[in-house]
């Protein structure tokens, strides 16, 4: 029901910032709390970070806190993941996620949910 569409991947060097967008053509993402993870190559998936549907709560994993920020741009109807300080452990396919369900990334308790709309994903590669 929900198309979702990630962009932004690319070569970026160590210590280097991106920006990852999330969208979700014809819908409105301030109807979703959004999810994002990453997969590195013969790795499992990574949940990463979490924004409610409010925008008010947001949540990281311990690996990106600090270096990674989640927002909202409702008037562009985005969802965005600043990346900075990127690390050579950084790279993977990176996935945005979307739930309508309330209680997604609602709480203190935010990660394991499964998320009902995914996007294909965005590469990003961390090298110099």
């Amino acid at each position: 029901q929900l198309h979702v569409v990630e962009s932004g991947g690319t070569l970026v060097q160590p210590g280097g910032s991106l920006r990852l967008s999330c969208a979700a053509p014809g819908n409105t993402l301030e109807a979703f709390a959004i999810g994002w993870f990453r997969q590195a190559p013969g790795k499992e998936r990574e949940e990463l970070s979490c924004i409610s549907k409010s925008g008010d709560i947001r949540n990281y994993a311990d690996s990106v806190k600090g270096r990674f920020a989640i927002s909202r741009d409702n008037a562009k109807n985005t969802v965005y993941l600043q990346m900075n300080s990127l690390k050579p452990e950084d790279p993977g396919v990176y996935y945005c996620a979307a739930d309508d369900r309330y209680y997604y990334c609602s709480g203190d308790v935010w990660m394991g949910f499964e998320y009902n709309y995914w996007g294909q994903g965005t590469q990003v590669t961390v090298s110099s």
